[in-house]
């Protein structure tokens, strides 16, 4: 087991990733295994049990391991290893630190939370979620940490935090948790942006601003922390009309992964329409009636469809000159002005002006 756990290791610091001493540590102990005692499904949908023989071999991977569906929605799992730990970098914990986290998930992460120290809060909407993640922290003989049901736009009422972090895709974070952090706090949270959540930092006081630490994918949260508002892109696109090549390839090798999002949030800054399109699984400018547009791909070619192909197309184009022209500016190069909206009920600070302050590879 010491065997599969350093390998492990190597396979979260794929990439580039950053594991500090005590954070390569806190993997190298919580045994990832306890936190899906049932089991979980793969990014394929099959169920992996844990009498099966890839069981652990499947647990030790860098990979989401989605432990509760609605349907075809997965609606908790345990987020991919080295996405926690770039989390867990950016959130600079320390020893005797109070943690909130939103969203319990597995309860892993708040083992690795306290592992390092911490003194954790997690909180889920989700009752049977919140009792199994409190489960699985005390067979792993965590302490340290308390698991509440509850809203986790409320965050935790009547308390205070040294740093906050949200497990979810949230559509901007709640005022409640800025009240809730010391004077030198942080929040650190998935924050949806042009079909997918960008990991963003924020801090309490003076104007309300964030930056980029990486990019994600999370589950969307419900209620007023996935409240629509006047930023919103688009719903992500389905099965769009039938595409054709609009554009040659601008570069080769392709965009790699890393640039390739780059683009899109850069892309997201500048156009409302961008989005994610399921099928072919690309940065698209959604036309109007949701049935085209133009799809940009990480060659810099353009497939487009539908009655307003020719304008998406243009809009395309411009914007990867654009992005070309600045330098190609990195996701991390940006300042995101925040701005209260939603719900006006409850309402959420969501993304609101983008400013490029650095450059940033």
């Amino acid at each position: 087991m010491v065997d599969v756990r350093r390998h492990f290791l190597d396979l979260i610091r794929q990439d580039g990733v950053r594991l500090a001493p005590e954070l390569a540590a806190a993997f190298e102990a919580v045994p990832r295994e306890v936190f899906v005692p049932d089991g979980f499904h793969r990014r394929d949908g099959g169920w992996v049990a844990p009498a099966d023989p890839e069981f652990l071999p499947t647990v030790y991977r860098n990979d989401v391991l989605v432990t509760k569906m609605n349907g075809d929605v997965p609606v908790s799992s345990s987020s991919q290893p080295s996405l926690m730990a770039i989390m867990l970098e950016a959130l600079d914990v320390r020893p005797g630190m109070r943690v909130l986290e939103i969203g319990a998930g597995t309860g892993y992460n708040a083992a690795l939370l306290a592992t390092l120290g911490a003194e954790v809060t997690s909180v889920d909407v989700q009752e049977d979620v919140a009792a199994r993640a409190r489960s699985a922290l005390a067979r792993a003989g965590i302490t340290g940490v308390r698991v509440a049901a509850g809203d986790g736009y409320r965050g935790d009422p009547d308390s205070r935090y040294d740093r906050i972090i949200v497990t979810v895709g949230v559509a901007g974070f709640s005022p409640h948790w800025f009240e809730q952090l010391t004077p030198d706090g942080l929040v650190i949270a998935p924050v949806e942006h042009a079909g997918h959540h960008p990991v963003l930092s924020a801090r309490p006081g003076g104007p309300m601003t964030a930056t980029v630490v990486c990019s994600s994918g999370f589950m969307s949260a419900t209620g007023p922390l996935g409240a629509r508002h006047a930023g919103s892109h688009p719903p992500s696109a389905g099965e769009l009309a039938e595409l054709t090549e609009a554009a040659p390839a601008r570069w080769s090798p392709p965009l790699k992964t890393t640039g390739y999002r780059d683009l899109w949030f850069a892309a997201g800054a500048w156009h409302g329409r961008v989005t994610l399109a399921t099928l072919p699984g690309h940065l698209v400018l959604l036309d109007r009636d949701r049935t085209g547009g133009a799809v940009v791909l990480p060659d810099g070619s353009i497939l487009a469809g539908g009655v307003e192909a020719e304008r998406y197309t243009a809009d395309a184009v411009a914007l990867i000159d654009r992005w070309w022209r600045l330098g190609r500016p990195s996701m991390r190069s940006w300042r995101i002005g925040l701005a209260l909206d939603g719900d006006p009920a409850a309402p959420i600070w969501v993304p609101r002006g983008f400013t490029i302050e650095r450059q940033e590879r």
